[in-house]
Formats: C-alpha cells, sequence, structure tokens
C-alpha cells in the first residue's frame, strides 16, 4: 500500500491560490494533512468502529459517504460483527476513489465493501443501519444540505445511527475568533508555517462552509432524529450521533 507523503502543497508562495479540490496532490498526502489539520480525527474515526460494532445489524447496509481514502470504511470494517451486512462507501473524487479502492483491498475483512465513484446526491440510501458523513457535509452546497439529511433519515432502519463530523463556525464571533485561533495554533505546533495557514484558508474559503453544532441540530430535528448528542468537540471541529 503505498505510503502517505508530506503535505508540502501550501508550503511555497502561490502567486493565486486556486479553490481547494482533492485531487491526485491531495490524495498522495491526504492522511498527513488531516492528522496535522484536524485535532482529534484518530479519536473519531477509532470511535466510529466503536459504534458500528453496537449498531450495525444483520442483513443491512452501512454507508460511508465522503469516504476519501477509506479510514472509516476500514475502522466499521474491522469492528462490525453483524453477518449479511455490506459497506457502501462514495465519494465524487476520481483519484480519491482510486487509491480507496487500494486501501480496501489491502486488509481484508469479512464485511463486503464496494466503493462508488458518485455524487453523494444521487446515491440511493436504502435498509440503512448506520450512515457516516465525516467532514464531508461541510463540502456540500448549503441549499442541498436539508435534502440530504432527510434522505438519510428516510433511508435509516429504525434505531439506526448517523455519525456526523464537521468544522463549526460558532455564532457568537468573539467565540469563533477563539476556536480559529486554538486551531491555528494546533496547526502551528503541527509543522505548519504560517504561509501554509494563511494559503489554505484562501483555497478552502469557497469551498469549504462550515455550519453551527445548533444549525446542524435543528436540520436532524426536522429530519426527523428525535435523539442527537455531540459526543466530541476539540476547537472548531466536532462529531455528534443521531439516532432514528
Amino acid at each position: 500500500m503505498p505510503q502517505s507523503k508530506t503535505d508540502l502543497i501550501f508550503s511555497n508562495k502561490q502567486s493565486q491560490v486556486k479553490d481547494f479540490t482533492f485531487d491526485a496532490q491531495v490524495v498522495e498526502v491526504f492522511p498527513d494533512m488531516i492528522s496535522r489539520s484536524v485535532p482529534g480525527y484518530n479519536t473519531i474515526i477509532d470511535t466510529i468502529g466503536r459504534l458500528s460494532q453496537h449498531y450495525v445489524t444483520e442483513n443491512s447496509n452501512v454507508y460511508d459517504l465522503g469516504c476519501s481514502l477509506g479510514a472509516a470504511t476500514l475502522a466499521m470494517r474491522k469492528a462490525i460483527t453483524a453477518n449479511e451486512c455490506q459497506i457502501i462507501g462514495v465519494d465524487n473524487s476520481p483519484a480519491m476513489v482510486e487509491r480507496c479502492r487500494m486501501h480496501v483491498n489491502a486488509f481484508k475483512g469479512q464485511t463486503p465493501v464496494i466503493i462508488n465513484e458518485a455524487d453523494i446526491m444521487d446515491v440511493e440510501i436504502e435498509n440503512a443501519s448506520m450512515v457516516v458523513l465525516n467532514f464531508t457535509m461541510q463540502f456540500i452546497e448549503a441549499d442541498k444540505r436539508t435534502t440530504l439529511i432527510n434522505k438519510i433519515y428516510q433511508g435509516l432502519n429504525p434505531g439506526g445511527i448517523l455519525l456526523l463530523s464537521e468544522k463549526l463556525i460558532h455564532e457568537d464571533n468573539v467565540c469563533n475568533s477563539l476556536l480559529i485561533d486554538l486551531h491555528h495554533d494546533f496547526k502551528r505546533a503541527n509543522g505548519y508555517s504560517e504561509l501554509e495557514i494563511a494559503q489554505k484558508r484562501t483555497a478552502l474559503e469557497n469551498v469549504m462552509k462550515p455550519d453551527s453544532i445548533q444549525c446542524h441540530q435543528n436540520r436532524l430535528q426536522q429530519a426527523g432524529f428525535t435523539h442527537n448528542t455531540v459526543w466530541f468537540q476539540c476547537y472548531n471541529f466536532f462529531s455528534l450521533v443521531a439516532i432514528k
């Protein structure tokens, strides 16, 4: 399996910073990028595995929407004990899908895995016991997010769960600035320069549009989820579980 390279994408001064895309260049450094940029990422992946052990039921589907390189998919595959179920990973980046399939094939498990290249808005969710949106929603157009959550709710079986992890924006501007500053300190401590931090922020500006936790919870409640809880937060990153 190919080893991840060090993320140096924004280390040199760029005359014009282009919008961030999940292309082949990002795929090569993605594990390094995400571990140095997202606090608690490994804890979230481990917990996705633990939740799948408890909530995935026999003869059901499991969806990893925006599966990237398959970290959540592999965590679930390793932990699931239910029989006759399958994991369906979906991503719209051809480079991500190609590498994800390599990762999945490198780690064998009893639960079948299918990795599809598709827009998750076009994917039918059916007979699902667990759905994962791990830092995916923030890249979806704002006017489509309610539709996606409604579709997931309808496709989940009673007792099924949605795991949603996101970067957040705080509704209080002072608190929001504090969380951003703490996150930038985290990135500096992991070796990113001021230039890298500034250029990546510019690259993501038009691509990643985070919501507040309250916005996410309102959307879940309106879809029909009667139970949801934030189980993890570090700086301006959080993860929650919603139960149908």
